[in-house]
């Protein structure tokens, strides 16, 4: 059964693999994008959004700007993406137009007009756009699937010592998202931190020998060189992807149930996703559950072969 789901991103150069994944792996269909301000101001953003889906060839999928900042805080720029959120490739002109509606509206009405449990939210960035529409449209709660996000870390932050920025920029939002009665798994860097691009990975895109093949490498050496110099990584972890397979093939992630609390008072822990591990304060009924392992090779796999399939049919057309 082919698996509906609304991506809301902040391209971003994981969210521009976990666009090219959600729409060139066959069982998957992608029934609309949204944009939120995040790695970089939302202009930014949802103009690298329609850029990637022109590059990529993603075309029958509306696209809304969502919410421009956190709920009550301010935005911050995540620093790893470079000025544009997308430095290292050349975007086209698009060859779509912005849906008129608001991000949250578009969310609100595709769930809406769905048959319930059929739509599932893959956020790979802030979670404002899904709070506002939990706050605006209550109902949708019990009409999505699930919500699979990128975000948080059961051991592990990256823009504090204990904290991820999806998070971390904007908690009030991913509290809302976390404390909603519905299942929530968190794809967090315990995960995402597995799915580096490695040399060969970069190898096997390589040989692909096709335009889109090119952008993704033109998206990784620009992460490439970025991680290292701002973490310390060798190869860059792309993190937002990891989200979309988990949809596709539930075991290439392994997961443990628990609940799951932001933490939005802390001087020291703001943002943090605090993990119950521990067995006897799970309950039976807990609706929530924290990636902790990636099958990395099969993840891969799944990525590479929808840039393939991408490729080629752009070349057919």
């Amino acid at each position: 059964m082919v698996r509906k789901i609304i991506v809301d991103c902040d391209p971003g150069h994981d969210d521009a693999i976990a666009l090219m994944l959600a729409h060139g792996n066959p069982d998957i269909e992608l029934v609309a994008v949204t944009t939120v301000g995040g790695n970089a101001v939302l202009d930014k953003v949802t103009k690298n959004a329609l850029g990637i889906m022109t590059t990529a060839g993603i075309t029958g999928v509306p696209i809304a700007a969502g919410c421009v900042r956190p709920l009550i805080r301010e935005g911050e720029d995540a620093d790893v993406h470079g000025e544009s959120g997308l430095d290292g490739v050349e975007l086209p002109q698009p060859t779509m137009q912005l849906d008129p509606r608001h991000g949250v509206d578009l969310i609100i009405d595709t769930v809406m007009a769905a048959e319930p449990k059929t739509i599932s939210l893959v956020p790979t960035g802030p979670l404002t756009n899904i709070a506002m529409a939990i706050r605006k449209e209550p109902r949708i709660i019990e009409r999505v699937k699930e919500v699979v996000l990128m975000g948080g870390g059961v051991h592990v932050g990256n823009w504090s010592a204990v904290a991820e920025f999806n998070i971390m920029i904007d908690p009030e939002a991913a509290h809302i998202v976390f404390d909603a009665p519905w299942d929530v798994t968190m794809i967090g860097l315990d995960a995402t931190h597995q799915a580096l691009a490695t040399d060969e990975v970069a190898d096997r895109i390589t040989a692909l020998n096709t335009p889109l093949a090119d952008f993704v490498l033109g998206l990784f050496g620009f992460f490439r060189r970025a991680y290292h110099d701002a973490q310390g990584f060798q190869y860059p972890p792309v993190h937002d992807p990891v989200a979309v397979a988990r949809i596709i093939d539930p075991t290439i992630v392994g997961t443990v149930r628990a609940p799951i609390r932001v933490e939005l008072r802390g001087d020291h822990t703001l943002g943090m996703t605090v993990t119950e591990l521990r067995p006897a304060h799970i309950p039976e009924n807990c609706r929530t559950q924290a990636a902790m392992s990636l099958d990395a090779d099969r993840f891969w796999d799944l990525v590479i072969d929808a840039i393939e399939r991408l490729g080629r049919a752009n070349a057919d057309r």
